[in-house]
């Protein structure tokens, strides 16, 4: 089983810049598939970021640009920089890892962007 824990969100003005971190208690070197999900008020849950084991990434279109996913393997964490940050952005963040038989998602992390 693996527990994910995400920080690093909070409130920032518009424009601004936040890096959000997902711990997991466990390797994630072999995990296939690392992602940040978002899920603002009255909407469903999208897919933000993911990246593979070998360094793949794929982003939502109103993300190409702004955000930027990593992986740290030796930590065992992965990251979301958003930089250029938008209202729109305002949502609960979620990390998910992707294996084989099963995906784990963390708590969440709340992101709030003021105009």
């Amino acid at each position: 089983q693996v527990q994910l824990v995400e920080s690093g969100g909070g409130l920032v003005q518009a424009g601004g810049s936040l890096r959000l971190s997902c711990a997991a208690s466990g390797s994630i070197f072999s995990i296939p598939v690392m992602a940040w999900y978002r899920q603002a008020p009255g909407k469903q849950r999208e897919l933000v970021a993911s990246i593979t084991t070998g360094g793949n990434t794929n982003y939502v279109d109103s993300a190409k640009g702004r955000f930027t996913i990593s992986r740290d393997n030796a930590k065992n964490t992965v990251y979301l920089q958003m930089n250029s940050l938008k209202p729109e952005d305002t949502a609960v963040y979620y990390c998910k890892a992707d294996m084989v038989v099963r995906s784990y998602w963390g708590q969440g992390t709340q992101v709030t962007v003021s105009s």
